[in-house]
């Protein structure tokens, strides 16, 4: 079955691909984990909402923002492959930035859900923290192992 998918760059879409209706966004942290987030995240919407993958690759200072250590056409293919296994209808968003944490903060919109894959520990990880700041900020966010 082929997933329909789009890529968005961030050269391409000067501000969010949805920034007005609810959406909800699935934040790549690892392959196994965004795996999960995006599995549920489809139960979750359930064709009520539009997904988006949000893939930030940080691009280190000694390199130029053109040319990320990992290529972009690289990243489209692995995260085409992600959405046909599975089987989910979603936009991948690949943004290339120097802190990922901007690009989070500027890339949700105001209605949206944020799913996170990740496993929990006794000690938080930067996953864990990651949600525990969005949802300060007022976000709704969904963890998931």
């Amino acid at each position: 079955m082929a997933v329909p998918f789009k890529i968005a760059r961030a050269a391409e879409v000067a501000e969010p691909i949805s920034n007005s209706q609810f959406e909800v966004v699935v934040l790549h942290t690892g392959e196994a984990a965004t795996m999960n987030a995006l599995k549920m995240a489809a139960e979750f919407a359930s064709g009520l909402a539009p997904l988006r993958l949000l893939a930030i690759q940080v691009v280190p200072y000694p390199l130029s923002l053109e040319t990320p250590p990992v290529s972009v056409e690289f990243l489209e293919q692995r995260f085409a492959e992600m959405a046909r296994e599975a089987a989910v209808e979603i936009a991948v968003d690949i943004r290339l930035a120097r802190d990922a944490g901007d690009v989070i903060e500027n890339d949700l919109g105001p209605h949206c859900v944020v799913v996170i894959g990740g496993s929990r520990r006794r000690w938080p990880t930067a996953t864990m923290r990651l949600a525990r700041h969005l949802e300060r900020r007022g976000y709704q966010v969904v963890f998931t192992n």
